[in-house]
């Protein structure tokens, strides 16, 4: 058998696992282990000749070792080409290529459905709190780079999820998609769901990005933005619950159940979609965390694990706490009924709150009682909320020690 013939059977097997399309028009790989962006006009091409952290190894070819890279090709291919794979289970293939750019995807559970490509509209309109947030999705970036660094092998992970998206809509959305998905309700699915509505509230993405530099400010846990992003649960369940207020909103009530029932599973807390809640949010650990659905929590509030914000069991109708801007909840409490915790307040951990807490005061104990007594509390001069201390004032209504 000659050299021709090895050739000719090493590309028919390759057909046989994965179809390869070199394009002149440029377009967005789909493959679910890379990146679910959109195309947008605002996306840039990755061309193979351009240096680019990601070995092609991660395509799946047997043809492709892994020491060959993007960095230095053996044959430089045409500017505008760019790699797009399907498995064997693809079940349509790219028709009239040259005139039709837009990908469709296979329809199996855990990749991403066959349905056209959703662009993402971006606002032309910048101001310097826009720039501020672009800085903020740059640096998670550069953030991303320096983490590969430490560990390489992180480099695939960092780049489908961070790197190869230009906008944080699209890499929140494809990455709660992947945390949220089911057999039986695809990435895609909701992947196409999340980042249409991101992509028409812009002010449920400031309020993603708000809430990203309180997490960082208030945790001393939190090294990083990035860090946050992928791995904080209380994060990520906060931003998958604003997605799903938004859809209960529009009367879109199944789906936000359905949402809610699949935060609960996958991050261990549970908040009605019918709840409101404001930004700069930090649900620390946020483990056990319920909130119900008449709801509802200010801006710039701390909250730790295991609170229940919850009704009383004898009231309909608007029945749940409503919790002021600044407020700091201390782990383990329970706010029952339709009482007001007032801004700047603060409640100790363990707390079982029944009636409202005026403004920048502490409220601890079961019953919560107000430090300082109810006619002449001793109010704070600081946010809790975003201080985080939970321990001022102590010395001034106990003389515990260990």
């Amino acid at each position: 058998m000659n050299n021709g013939h090895i050739r000719s059977l090493a590309a028919a097997k390759f057909k046989t696992h994965h179809s390869l399309f070199v394009l002149k028009k440029p377009f967005f790989h789909e493959s679910f282990n890379l990146c679910p962006i959109h195309p947008t006009n605002n996306h840039k091409i990755h061309n193979v000749n351009q240096p680019r952290p990601m070995s092609l190894h991660i395509l799946g070819s047997p043809l492709f070792p892994h020491s060959f890279s993007h960095k230095n090709p053996t044959k430089k291919p045409h500017k505008n080409t760019v790699f797009c794979t399907h498995n064997s289970r693809t079940t349509q293939l790219l028709e009239n290529l040259e005139n039709n750019h837009k990908l469709t995807r296979p329809d199996y559970p855990d990749q991403f459905s066959c349905t056209p490509i959703h662009p993402v509209h971006t606002n032309t309109q910048t101001t310097d709190q826009d720039d501020e947030y672009d800085d903020l999705w740059l640096r998670m970036k550069d953030e991303a780079r320096s983490d590969i660094n430490h560990e390489p092998i992180l480099e695939n992970y960092y780049f489908s999820s961070i790197l190869c998206h230009s906008v944080i809509e699209s890499a929140l959305a494809a990455h709660l998609s992947i945390k949220l998905g089911t057999l039986s309700l695809p990435s895609g699915t909701l992947y196409d769901l999340f980042v249409g509505v991101l992509t028409e509230d812009q002010e449920l993405v400031a309020a993603v990005k708000h809430d990203l530099k309180a997490v960082k400010e208030r945790d001393p846990a939190c090294v990083s933005y990035v860090q946050c992003f992928l791995n904080f649960k209380g994060f990520l369940a906060c931003q998958a619950h604003r997605i799903a207020h938004k859809l209960w909103s529009q009367d879109r009530k199944i789906l936000a159940v359905i949402i809610q029932n699949r935060v609960s599973e996958v991050f261990a807390l549970d908040i009605h979609p019918g709840a409101k809640i404001g930004y700069g949010i930090l649900f620390d650990h946020a483990t056990g965390l319920v909130i119900g659905e008449t709801a509802v929590i200010g801006n710039n509030v701390s909250i730790l694990h295991n609170v229940t914000l919850g009704g009383t069991g004898k009231m309909s109708g608007d029945r749940h706490p409503k919790i002021g801007d600044g407020v700091l909840i201390g782990a383990g409490t329970c706010v029952l009924g339709n009482v007001r915790i007032g801004d700047g307040a603060k409640i100790g951990a363990g707390s079982v709150v029944l009636r409202d807490v005026p403004p920048r005061t502490t409220a601890v104990g079961n019953p919560a009682k107000l430090i300082g007594g109810k006619e002449n509390p001793i109010r704070l001069d600081k946010i809790p909320g975003l201080t985080m201390d939970h321990t001022l004032h102590i010395n001034e209504w106990s003389d515990y020690v260990i």
